[in-house]
């Protein structure tokens, strides 16, 4: 028999996160840990043969977390994953909206559901996680507690969903990576292919300018640049890059190697598929 294979997870059974792993790689067995720390360690360790990193969302911005944490793992990015957010108000069985007198989950989520909460006047609580949310609701077995969750959340833990689509905003979308020990650098031919990359500048007048330019001169595109302090210097930054094309293109050969000359350390975290999402939103 082949075993099945594991994808951990940030977050409690439910999570948006569980909720990508499941769409992301279907059939496969997936891992909640408690935190970004352990859900790295368990594809580290064996434990897991991936793990999906939330590393950016459309309203609120980069995961810095993943940030900080990936470059120094030793995994390699295999793929992505755009998940919406699609967050729905879950109350115990029995329970209508006209019951509830308080809303529990996690803070950006609150933040995220602003509306329904001036509309229905009713007391946000502060909770770890979404998917967490559904579970204290459980225990708590009272009409008047709600949650704001995934559906997968509401149905693991023998809820019922309210209503759906309750977010303020209806493109809300985050992005993950997916990493694992091994890389799985595509065939050049792929299309459609992303790179990653981290870099450090040197502290001279222009630096990112100069290592920049390469991408620019021929003629690469530019998804993604994140800053982040370079080992808590002040005077070193480092940069995290997603472009378009692989890395065995001449053209892209031809940028990072440019980059490399004007920075300090450049490394590359993954070269892989680009999700459909990016083709069906342009």
């Amino acid at each position: 028999m082949t075993k099945t294979k594991i994808i951990a997870f940030q977050g409690r059974p439910g999570a948006y996160s569980d909720l990508a792993c499941r769409q992301a790689r279907p059939g496969w067995e997936t891992l909640p840990c408690e935190d970004f720390h352990s859900t790295i360690k368990a594809v580290q360790t064996g434990k897991a043969n991936q793990a999906m990193l939330p590393c950016e969302n459309n309203l609120v911005g980069r995961v810095p977390d993943i940030h900080t944490l990936l470059p120094s793992s030793d995994l390699f990015i295999v793929g992505e994953h755009f998940q919406r957010v699609e967050h729905c108000l879950i109350g115990i069985k029995g329970a209508k909206i006209s019951d509830i007198k308080r809303l529990h989950t996690h803070p950006v989520a609150m933040g995220q559901v602003s509306e329904l909460i001036q509309s229905l006047h009713i007391e946000p609580i502060i909770e770890f996680d979404t998917a967490g949310s559904t579970e204290i609701i459980a225990k708590l077995n009272n009409k008047e507690d709600a949650a704001i969750a995934s559906s997968l959340a509401a149905e693991l833990n023998g809820l019922k969903i309210l209503r759906h689509n309750v977010e303020d905003k209806s493109y809300n979308t985050t992005r993950f990576y997916i990493v694992a020990q091994e890389k799985e650098i595509p065939a050049i031919e792929e299309p459609n292919i992303l790179t990653t990359l981290l870099f450090k500048t040197k502290n001279i007048p222009s630096a990112l300018y100069k290592t920049l330019g390469g991408f620019a001169t021929n003629n690469i595109n530019m998804t993604r640049l994140e800053s982040c302090m370079a080992d808590g210097n002040f005077i070193a930054t480092k940069f995290l890059v997603d472009v378009d094309g692989h890395i065995e293109e001449a053209s892209l050969k031809r940028a990072i190697n440019e980059l490399r000359f004007y920075a300090e350390e450049c490394v590359i975290l993954g070269v892989y598929p680009a999700s459909p999402y990016r083709q069906s939103k342009h």
